[in-house]
């Protein structure tokens, strides 16, 4: 398994979706190169857990598209294209406008007092730079938007597609200036349901995600290049 920079300790107890987590986050950040094997027996090593659920972590990565594995083989990171991570961003986008503007209809009054609250806490993140909590944040945020506009299918398919983006989503913060951007944009979007006006607050949600899609395809064209 190919990786460079600050080597990642994880400790005795990793759950799967830890793994996942740090796994992801070190291909799509680079430090795991596509093309690179993923051997059960080192991850398990490298974790301290057994090889069951690195194997359970293996089925996540490749389900989010990010490694790719055939029968009695290792596991190679996969190349993610930025036309394939501009259509995923693109439907995002989409999926996130509609929830939104459901939102601003049909948000209780209990709603969007804890979205409006979420918000400005954050600022706090954003001043102190905490990107890792900004971003514990920024799920939740946006979770209050998919579970405000009240309909079930909905939820289900933005879920989905958010899984797959969520590495990428993460990688943003990294980039100089960018949780204040964040919490710009998701001013918008709160100010809109607030005002229980629908059509901007979908045109927010939807320009925040083609923003994030930006963003995030900054460390596709790097480790592309990188991987090369």
């Amino acid at each position: 398994m190919k990786h460079a920079g600050r080597r990642h300790v994880i400790r005795t107890g990793t759950t799967v979706e830890q793994m996942v987590r740090a796994i992801s986050d070190m291909i799509v950040t680079g430090l795991i190169l596509p093309g690179a094997k993923l051997d059960e027996g080192s991850l398990a090593t490298r974790f301290d857990v057994s090889r069951t659920p690195v194997r359970e972590a293996l089925r996540e990565l490749g389900a989010m598209g990010l490694i790719d594995r055939e029968p009695n083989r290792s596991a190679v990171v996969a190349t993610v294209t930025e036309t394939y991570l501009h259509s995923m961003f693109e439907a995002m986008a989409e999926l996130e406008g509609i929830c939104a503007r459901l939102s601003a209809a049909r948000m209780t009054v209990d709603e969007r007092r804890a979205l409006e609250l979420g918000h400005k806490a954050s600022m706090r993140l954003v001043h102190a730079g905490a990107e890792e909590e900004y971003s514990v944040y920024n799920t939740e945020f946006h979770t209050r938007l998919y579970r405000g506009a009240h309909n079930d299918h909905v939820l289900e398919m933005v879920t989905q597609t958010r899984a797959r983006l969520a590495p990428f989503r993460r990688a943003q913060f990294r980039l100089p200036g960018r949780l204040a951007k964040s919490y710009q944009e998701h001013d918008r979007i709160v100010t809109a349901i607030l005002r229980a006006d629908g059509a901007a607050a979908g045109q927010a949600a939807y320009q925040h995600v083609e923003l994030v899609s930006d963003a995030s395809a900054v460390f596709a064209t790097a480790v592309a290049r990188r991987g090369a």
